[in-house]
Parts: C-alpha cells; sequence; structure tokens
C-alpha cells in the first residue's frame, strides 16, 4: 500500500486555501494547510512533503522569505515550491520568485487543470523516491545483517519503479516544465546505480 504524499498549501486567505483544496482533491493525496509562512515552516520541521504551493503576498513573513528559509534547511531545500502570486509585477519579479528556489510561477487566476497536472508530477517523483529509498534500505539491512539478499524479489521490485519512472520521464519529454524533468532524470540516476549495485550482488559477477 504506497502511503499517500503530502501536498502543503500556504496561503492567508481561507478562501484561497479551499480553493486550492478544491483542485486538487482529485489527486486524492494527503493536503496540509498552512496560513501564514511561519506555520509552512512549522509543518515542515515534522512532515515530508511532495511539493509546496506557497503564495507570495502574505502579512508578515512573505512567500519569499519563506521559501528562503525553506531552501536554507537540509531536511527541506530539495522540495520543490510553486509560487502563486494575484499580481504580476514582470519579469523582475518572476525572477525574484525563481531565485528564491522555486521551481515554478504561477498568476493568479490559474487554470485549474494547468496546476493540477503541474502538482501531480511533482507527487508522482516523490512516490518513486520514496519507493527508491525503500528498495535501497531493504538490501542494505539484508548485507548489514549477512543475509544473501533475495535478489529475484527486489530485482522485481526495482524493475517494477524503472517502469514507472521511464514512462513518467516519457510524459515529461518535450515539455517546458525543466525543473520536473530535471528530477525525473535524477530519479533515473539513482534508479540506475541501485540496478548496477543488485547485479553486482548476483552469483558470477564478480
Amino acid at each position: 500500500m504506497v502511503q499517500k504524499a503530502k501536498i502543503l498549501l500556504v496561503d492567508d486567505r481561507p478562501e484561497n486555501l479551499l480553493a486550492l483544496e478544491a483542485i486538487l482533491s482529485a489527486l486524492d493525496q494527503t493536503l496540509v494547510r498552512a496560513s501564514s509562512g511561519e506555520e509552512a515552516l512549522k509543518a515542515l520541521l515534522t512532515d515530508d512533503f511532495a511539493v509546496i504551493l506557497l503564495d507570495v503576498q502574505m502579512p508578515g513573513m512573505d512567500g519569499f522569505e519563506t521559501a528562503s528559509h525553506i531552501k536554507r534547511r537540509e531536511r527541506t531545500r530539495d522540495i520543490p515550491i510553486i509560487f502563486l502570486t494575484a499580481i504580476n509585477h514582470g519579469p523582475h519579479h518572476t525572477f525574484r520568485g525563481y531565485a528564491a528556489g522555486a521551481v515554478d510561477y504561477i498568476s493568479k487566476p490559474f487554470d485549474p487543470w494547468v496546476l493540477r497536472a503541474k502538482v501531480s508530477v511533482f507527487v508522482d517523483l516523490y512516490v518513486k523516491n520514496c519507493q527508491l529509498k525503500e528498495q535501497a534500505a531493504l538490501l542494505r539491512l539484508q548485507l548489514e545483517a549477512g543475509e544473501t539478499p533475495v535478489l529475484g524479489e527486489l530485482s522485481a521490485r526495482l524493475a517494477a519503479v524503472e517502469e514507472q519512472a521511464e514512462a513518467l520521464v516519457k510524459q515529461l519529454d518535450g515539455t517546458t516544465d525543466a525543473a520536473a524533468a530535471a528530477t525525473a532524470a535524477n530519479l533515473e540516476r539513482k534508479l540506475s546505480g541501485l540496478r548496477k549495485a543488485l547485479d553486482a550482488l548476483r552469483p558470477g559477477s564478480g
């Protein structure tokens, strides 16, 4: 049973959070609300998130400042951030969003389908990475315990993740979402490394 991914929604306006929940509910993942930058940082101390949807204009700590805090923490620096903003001050404003560590920058009102599709990609990547970590941890535990790994079972599980990752990369091929494509390529590299390690354990490979 694959655990649901958590998506952090950060906005100081309850009606905006409600709208985001309505758009993303079809993904059937766990949606976590935060009504301020401080509340978002607190949530990130204890939970792992697949992606963060972060409003730019918030009283107190705004989205840019919140993102800089997230990127400074080792635990959270790799979580994708999608900025949402009701106003567009031009290229400089957008550049500031990317400089703060955002993978995407979307102006309101946004197309619900586009937002859902973007979030879905990062959820898929997160789930594949979790599956990869589980396979690597299982292999490590068996080796540390001096057990002969059940290579056939591990290989079959890894093959399933490889197949899903390959399909995801094909889905992203030709898109303009460079951040998602780069994350997918990194996942493929990790899969390749684990496959090589697994192959090295097979009898006669030494």
